[in-house]
Order: C-alpha cells, then sequence, then structure tokens
C-alpha cells in the first residue's frame, strides 16, 4: 500500500519536526523533494496528511493515525536491533508485563537471585499498577488472572487466586483495645472486604478506620509499615509472610474461581529464555508458598493454592 518506502522515513521526519524544510535538513535533501514526496504519498493513499499552514506542516486527523502506527512500527524496528546487537554481546533482553506490586514486593527482593541463575539476561518490564488484565503483547511474558470457568488461553498456572488480611507484626501486637483496626483497601475492590471476616487476630475492638489506594503496591507497603491490616494477594505478599516482616491477621483464607497464569505473547512465539524464566519464578513460588505452609498448618495453603 506504500508508493515507496521512501514515503514513510521522509514522512516520519516531516511529522516530528512539523516543517518541510527542517525534514529536508534532516535528510539533507531539497525542501522541494521532501514536499514532492509527501504530495506523491498523499495522491497515492487519497488523503491528506498535512494542513500546510505559514511555513508549518500540522498533521491532520489521517496523518495523526499514521504517524502514531509509524512510531509504533519504528520503534519495534528498534527494538529489534537492540536485541540482536545484546545478542551479538553475549545478552537477551526478556520484557515481562507484571504488576508494580508484584514486582516491587516479590520479584525485587530475589532480583540479585534471578540475575545470578539468568547472568546473560537483561530485564525489562512493563508495570501495570491496576488489575492484570488485558492481553499480552509485544513482550516476552505476562501474568494475566483468569476465571477458571473461561476458555484455556495457553497459559502456564502460578497458583490460584488466594487471598489472606496481613499486617506487620508490631500491628498486631500492639494493645490498643479502645482503638479500632484500620482497613487498608485496594480502591477497585468490591465491596467490604473486612466483613467477609469473622475476626482479626488483634485486640483492637473500635469502630475500624480505612485506608484506600489505587496501587496494590502502596498498599502492601502501607502494612509493611505497619499502617492498618491489607488483603493480601499471596502472589504478591508470601515473600513478606515467609521472612516474617507480615504475619496472617486472620486464620481464614479467601479462594476465588480465577487462577493467576503465565502467558505468552500472543503475536509471537513463546522464546525458550521466556520459559526458562517463567518456570523459575513459578519453581520459586511453589517453594515458597510450601515453606509459609508449615509456618502457619492451620491455613493448609497449599491445597489451597495448587
Amino acid at each position: 500500500m506504500l508508493p515507496s518506502s521512501n514515503a514513510l522515513f521522509v514522512f516520519d521526519a516531516a511529522a516530528r519536526n512539523g516543517s518541510f524544510t527542517a525534514a529536508a535538513a534532516e535528510l539533507n535533501v531539497t525542501q522541494p523533494a521532501v514536499s514532492r514526496m509527501l504530495g506523491q504519498f498523499e495522491e497515492h493513499l487519497g488523503v491528506r496528511l498535512f494542513d500546510r499552514k505559514a511555513g508549518r506542516a500540522v498533521l491532520t486527523e489521517e496523518g495523526e493515525l499514521l504517524y502514531r502506527r509509524v512510531l509504533e512500527g519504528f520503534r519495534s524496528i528498534e527494538t529489534g536491533l537492540i536485541e540482536i546487537e545484546r545478542r551479538r554481546k553475549g545478552t537477551e533482553t526478556v520484557t515481562l508485563s507484571v504488576s508494580s506490586a508484584f514486582t516491587t514486593h516479590w520479584l525485587m527482593p530475589r532480583i540479585d537471585k534471578l540475575q545470578r541463575h539468568f547472568p546473560q539476561v537483561d530485564l525489562r518490564f512493563q508495570l501495570i499498577s491496576g488489575a492484570l488484565r488485558g492481553p499480552v503483547e509485544n513482550v516476552d511474558l505476562g501474568m494475566r488472572f483468569r476465571d477458571s470457568e473461561e476458555p484455556y488461553s495457553g497459559g502456564t498456572l502460578v497458583m490460584k487466586e488466594v487471598m489472606l488480611p496481613v499486617c506487620s507484626p508490631t500491628y498486631i501486637s500492639e494493645v490498643e483495645p479502645a482503638e479500632g483496626n484500620t482497613v487498608i483497601r485496594l480502591a477497585e475492590t468490591p465491596g467490604d472486604w473486612a466483613a467477609d471476616y469473622p475476626k482479626f487476630l488483634t485486640k483492637r475492638r473500635g469502630p475500624s478506620k480505612a485506608l484506600s489506594f489505587t496501587d496494590y503496591a502502596v498498599v502492601v507497603q502501607a502494612a509493611l509499615l505497619g499502617q492498618g491490616i491489607a488483603l493480601g494477594w499471596l502472589t504478591v505478599t508470601s515473600h513478606w509472610l515467609l521472612t516474617g516482616a507480615l504475619v496472617p491477621a486472620s486464620d481464614a483464607l479467601t479462594t476465588t474461581r480465577r487462577i493467576c497464569e503465565f502467558l505468552p505473547p500472543r503475536n509471537r512465539p513463546m522464546r525458550p529464555l521466556a520459559a526458562e524464566i517463567r518456570d523459575w519464578i513459578i519453581g520459586q513460588m511453589r517453594s515458597e508458598i510450601a515453606a509459609i505452609d508449615q509456618l502457619y498448618p492451620k491455613l493448609d495453603l497449599m491445597t489451597a493454592c495448587y
């Protein structure tokens, strides 16, 4: 659908610079050559890509649409060239699409261990601060939640969705019977999750208060700092439960119909190195859950999670 591949480079330069003259200088050609090339491009497409106004080249609506796609294409090509260069030097880039909470509270504490296990990997992240939804594209591996009754999506099980109220040991040991518990909420969590638990393992009996955040990484951080009780997704909080920085604030778990999976990208094949990293993370998490299960046998975590 292109009269010439050169048309894209000329179009990109003119769109970025907002000027045919500046584009010509960048490309080391004359301004009439740029104008002629873009005129032929517009004629070929049957639409105007630029409004020419007082020496400026302003993108039309159709021009804006094309420019976004051209940028995506050039960035993808650049990513490929960088990847080739890294492979030539003996390193490979692997990009994970995961939550900011998982990255902050589960992966970061063991990033040195991961890098020792995969010394050839340059790890990059597409961070999601909200719910883990949406397609996995243009990355090597993505963590997502899926209803277990939905069709199989080609993913690999990390664990079932299991939540447990958690707090710091300091918070649970403080005796403030006149005060109520502070419930730390993720803003998009439906309803009042604390009402689903008959009691918390604290001595606070007054009216409860609430803190609400839109980023789950901050919810967990607030719990670590002793600010209250958070609903802990085990895919995020298991590290802190194992180290004792967080402790169960209830003897009851919540298990949903959803499962946490690692999904391959839907627009390209799974790379063997990405599959190795996926299996390493899943193995680490399973070992961690088994260790927490020994610490708190009453919770029966292994049965709940797998």
